[in-house]
């Protein structure tokens, strides 16, 4: 049937070739057009997965005017659309200038149909693995999950996840350090799942949230009667970890009397409940995190360095989300597509100028901060696109500040800026080649010498 052949879209004026390349594809459904307004309602009405296309066209056939706009039409319509574009002898620049403007290959007048049949079939194969790739994207971020729930791109922040997949097997405590909004929770829930603790509870508590006198019984536990209010006996949330993994997030701020007692859990793993002398064995592991620098606050005396040291048997430095390229755009459809389900249907995606300012901000409250102004955004607009200023910022200038420095500046720059449009098209080859300015195949080159992934 022809239904299930791909499309092939022919734009054409001469009658003659016109037959000739009808009959030279019988395993592609052929569509004919030849003219500009014929080829626009082709692509719009069959969605052709490839199109070949003469630039010579009326009413300019001697010329190339009319062939390029139909090509900036098809990249406009539908990026993903495999061009190629004819090309007379002598008509190099014409073929580059193609290229150049999102076309995927060219071939030579007077046309070799065996020729021409291999630039066609590599044109559907690549067609058809981006499409899959866009398939996957679709089911929610999958290829771009660590840990099983943290979204990430960044080689930074995978190089992260990979560290705590490695000890997640161990006992060893772990202490994460990185500012506040990092997902220093999430990755801890992360290291619980991977390991074999993942049956037994997760526990977190957040030390600097819980006043001094009552983090102790939250802690250790007490017994009825053990202080005014003790009316039963309660266990504390390292014994409710028993079995599993226990998070203190902001560690810094135990009191030093209080980190005696932890300090002794964590050599002979027995505790003593508030108003209780007797020892219960808790087999609980423990991960911490903070932003405070601890080793300073061992020099002023206000942690212990022997306890620093039991907590800290492996220290994981988590980047902040502005030294994650390309995630915060990532993160940003992530959250959109979520909130959008829950409160707002209407809400489709960002506008481009919401994507160029999610780029460019530095995003000092990191991930959280992405989170709530998204949340909010996606509950206060009123168009189906997301704009820069339903997050509340500012629109980025085009003119950046200019980065002086040698090779190794350009590579980094190259890289954030690739990892920044791939991550805006989805992994979309041909539309991150048109955010970027460049040809398909100048993009593979720079993903092949800075060896990344698309």
């Amino acid at each position: 049937m022809s239904d299930a052949k791909p499309k092939l879209l022919i734009v054409e004026d001469d009658p003659g070739l016109q037959a000739q390349l009808k009959w030279a594809w019988p395993d592609f459904e052929v569509i004919m057009a030849g003219d500009r307004a014929g080829a626009i309602a082709a692509l719009r009405s069959e969605e052709p997965a490839v199109v070949t296309l003469d630039l010579g066209l009326p009413p300019d056939p001697d010329g190339t005017s009319e062939g390029f706009a139909v090509l900036d039409a098809i990249m406009a319509l539908k990026p993903d659309t495999k061009v190629i574009v004819a090309s007379g002898h002598g008509a190099r620049d014409s073929a580059l200038t193609a290229i150049a403007k999102g076309a995927y290959d060219f071939y030579q007048k007077p046309v070799d149909i065996e020729a021409l049949g291999l630039i066609v079939r590599r044109a559907l194969q690549l067609h058809q693995i981006e499409r899959e790739n866009r398939q996957l994207a679709a089911r929610g971020n999958e290829d771009n999950r660590v840990l099983g729930r943290m979204i990430t791109a960044a080689p930074e922040m995978i190089k992260v996840a990979r560290t705590i997949e490695r000890v997640a097997n161990t006992n060893v405590s772990v202490m994460l350090l990185g500012a506040s909004g990092t997902g220093k929770e999430l990755l801890a829930r992360g290291l619980h799942d991977a390991s074999d603790r993942a049956g037994g509870a997760f526990v977190a508590i957040n030390c600097a949230a819980i006043p001094e006198n009552l983090l102790e019984s939250e802690l250790f536990g007490h017994e009825k009667g053990a202080f005014t209010g003790a009316v039963k006996t309660t266990e504390g949330k390292i014994e409710m970890a028993a079995g599993g993994t226990l998070f203190l997030d902001e560690v810094g701020d135990i009191p030093l009397p209080l980190q005696v007692k932890l300090l002794r859990f964590l050599q002979e793993r027995v505790i003593e409940r508030i108003g209780s002398r007797k020892s219960i064995p808790v087999d609980t592991r423990i991960v911490c995190a903070t932003h405070q620098d601890l080793e300073a606050m061992i020099v002023d005396g206000r942690f212990r360095e022997d306890l620093f040291y039991r907590l800290a048997e492996i220290v994981v430095r988590i980047p902040s989300l502005a030294e994650r390229a390309g995630d915060p755009a990532l993160l940003a459809k992530a959250f959109l597509a979520r909130f959008a389900k829950e409160m707002n249907p209407t809400v489709k995606g960002f506008a481009p100028d919401a994507l160029a300012a999610i780029d460019s901000w530095t995003w000092p409250g990191n991930v959280r901060e992405l989170e709530n102004r998204v949340k909010r955004a996606v509950i206060m607009t009123e168009s189906k696109l997301v704009g820069a200023g339903d997050l509340d910022l500012a629109a980025p200038d085009s003119t950046g500040a200019q980065v002086l420095n040698l090779k190794s500046a350009r590579e980094t720059s190259d890289r954030q800026v690739i990892r920044h449009a791939l991550a805006r098209s989805e992994g979309n080859i041909s539309s991150t080649a048109k955010l970027l300015g460049i040809s398909r195949p100048t993009l593979y080159d720079l993903l092949k010498q800075y060896d990344m992934q698309a």
